[in-house]
């Protein structure tokens, strides 16, 4: 394949990537909040479903155990999860958000949610699945 052909995609992602965490960043900290984007996905899964564990954790916001086990470890520091011992699995924990994390979860909703908004403005639902498909093809290129 020539170079004049090679479509450098990854770019653009990073580039996409950096400024929106960088906006989500800034807007959590205007609102007096101290999380991360990444902290939020985990806090977001866990609102979903609470008591998952970090394996499950791990799989749905596709980042490596040993990350989401350090995202934990801070979510748990800034008590807005707690680890539980499983029930049927004395080697497992599973993580819970707390009364706390709720609280913090409830008051950036509103800013996750306009700030997606402000990311799809002028796009319409059809732009959506068609760049669903887009990256979800790119991904299974690389599965």
């Amino acid at each position: 394949m020539s170079s004049k052909k090679v479509k450098p995609f990854g770019t653009y992602i990073d580039r996409n990537y950096r400024l929106i965490r960088l906006r989500f960043l800034q807007a959590f900290k205007k609102a007096g909040v101290d999380i991360t984007t990444e902290q939020w996905v985990l806090m977001d899964l866990l609102m979903q479903e609470n008591g998952l564990s970090q394996n499950e954790l791990a799989g749905r916001s596709f980042k490596d155990a040993p990350t989401v086990s350090r995202i934990i470890d801070l979510l748990c520091k800034k008590e807005f999860t707690e680890r539980r011992k499983a029930e049927n699995d004395k080697r497992r924990h599973d993580i819970f958000i707390t009364k706390n994390g709720k609280e913090v979860y409830n008051k950036i909703l509103p800013i996750v949610h306009e700030l997606r908004e402000k990311g799809w403005e002028g796009l319409s639902d059809e732009d959506y699945q068609t760049f669903l498909r887009i990256m979800n093809q790119v991904f299974g290129n690389f599965e």
